[in-house]
C-alpha cells in the first residue's frame, strides 16, 4: 500500500511516498480502505515539531509513528477476530487520534476507535473533514458551559475549528461575532456567523465590547488583547495554545480565577455520534478548502501551516 511517512522533523518536504505491506486487522480490529484524510494544524505540528517539546511525547529524535494523519474516511474492507460493531463493506469515518496513520491506503483501527458509520447524506471529503474541528470545537464549548443568548466572539473563524464553533454556537443559541481576513466574511456569515470584523478591527482601541465567550482558535493573538473582550466571569478558550500561552493561562486562573480553557482534548465516540447527527440533518455544515492527492502531502502541508485555509483541507487517497 502507498502511504506518507515523515522519517524525521522538519519542512514539508520530509514527507515522503513509500510503499508498505498492506496491514491484517488483529483480534478487536478493522482495516479501513481509506479514501479521504485531512490535513489540519495539529499535523503541521507534529512533523515540524511546533513546540519543540512535542519530541518529548512523540520522539526525541524522529518522530515514533511516520505515518502521521488522524482523520480517516473510507470502507471496512476485513475485520479482526471478535469483531461485532463494523462489517465488511460499511462506510466509515472518525479519528485515529494520537495513535495517527491516516497518511496511507489502508490503516487499522480498534473497533471501539473513535469511528463510526458514514451516513449516506455526508460524503467521504465531508468525513475526512468533520473530525477534527468540529470534535475540538464541540469538547471546548461543553468545557465553557455555553448557554442560550449569551454571547461569543470567534477569532480565526474561518478556520476547521472556527468554521465548526460558529454554528455549533448557533446550535447552542449563542450570539455569535466572528473574527477573520475580510476575504471570509460571506463564508462565515453563510455558516450563521451574527457579525463580523476583520483582525484589525478587533485589535482596535475602538472595539471595547466584552463577551460571555472569548474562543480563540488558531493561537495568534495574546492572552492579555483578548482578555481586554471577556466579560467578568466569562471563559477564555484558547484552541492553539503554545506551552508559554499554557502556563500563563494557568497562572491567570490561579490568581485572578479567570476561566481559561485549554490544553488536549477528549475525542468521544459519543461527540462524533452527535456531530454526525446534526450534520445528516443539515445542521453542521462541512467547510472544504483544497483537496490534494496523496502524493502532493508535502504542498497541502505547506498550504495549511501557511495559515489561509478556510475551513478543511481533504487528501485524495483512493476513489
Amino acid at each position: 500500500m502507498k502511504v506518507i511517512t515523515a522519517r524525521k522533523y522538519g519542512t514539508p518536504e520530509v514527507l515522503q511516498m513509500e510503499e508498505w505491506e498492506t496491514p491484517s486487522p488483529k483480534k478487536n480490529e478493522i482495516r479501513i480502505r481509506n479514501h479521504k484524510s485531512a490535513v489540519n494544524s495539529a499535523d503541521w505540528r507534529l512533523r515540524k515539531p511546533d513546540p519543540k517539546l512535542i519530541r518529548l511525547f512523540f520522539g526525541i529524535i524522529k518522530p515514533r509513528q511516520p505515518i502521521l494523519g488522524t482523520s480517516v474516511s473510507g470502507v471496512v474492507d476485513a475485520v479482526g477476530e471478535n469483531v461485532t460493531k463494523f462489517k465488511v463493506g460499511d462506510k466509515v469515518f472518525g479519528s485515529a487520534g494520537m495513535r495517527m496513520g491516516a497518511y496511507g491506503e489502508f490503516v487499522c483501527m480498534k473497533e471501539s476507535s473513535v469511528i463510526t458509520i458514514l451516513p449516506k447524506e455526508i460524503s467521504f471529503s465531508e468525513g475526512a473533514g468533520l473530525p477534527f474541528g468540529s470534535l475540538t470545537a464541540l469538547d471546548f464549548l461543553q468545557k465553557s458551559k455555553i448557554q442560550k443568548d449569551q454571547t461569543i466572539i470567534i477569532y480565526g473563524a474561518s478556520s476547521s475549528v472556527g468554521t465548526s464553533a460558529i454554528q455549533l454556537a448557533k446550535h447552542f443559541g449563542a450570539i455569535v461575532t466572528a473574527v477573520c481576513s475580510k476575504g471570509n466574511f460571506d463564508l462565515v456569515k453563510s455558516i450563521g456567523a451574527d457579525s463580523v470584523m476583520d483582525y484589525e478591527e478587533f485589535h482596535s482601541e475602538n472595539h471595547k465590547k466584552t463577551y460571555d465567550i472569548v474562543f480563540e482558535c488558531v493561537g495568534k493573538s495574546s492572552i492579555p488583547s483578548n482578555l481586554l473582550h471577556l466579560t467578568k466571569g466569562g471563559v477564555l478558550v484558547l484552541v492553539g495554545a503554545s506551552f508559554k500561552d499554557m502556563f500563563q493561562a494557568a497562572w491567570i486562573s490561579l490568581t485572578k480565577g479567570i476561566h481559561v480553557q485549554f490544553g488536549p482534548i477528549a475525542e468521544t465516540i459519543d461527540h462524533l455520534n452527535y456531530l454526525t447527527e446534526l450534520a445528516q440533518k443539515g445542521k453542521l455544515k462541512v467547510v472544504i478548502d483544497k483537496s490534494y492527492p496523496l502524493e502532493a502531502m508535502a504542498e497541502a502541508h505547506r498550504y495549511v501551516e501557511a495559515g489561509h485555509k478556510k475551513g478543511n483541507v481533504v487528501i485524495d487517497i483512493s476513489n
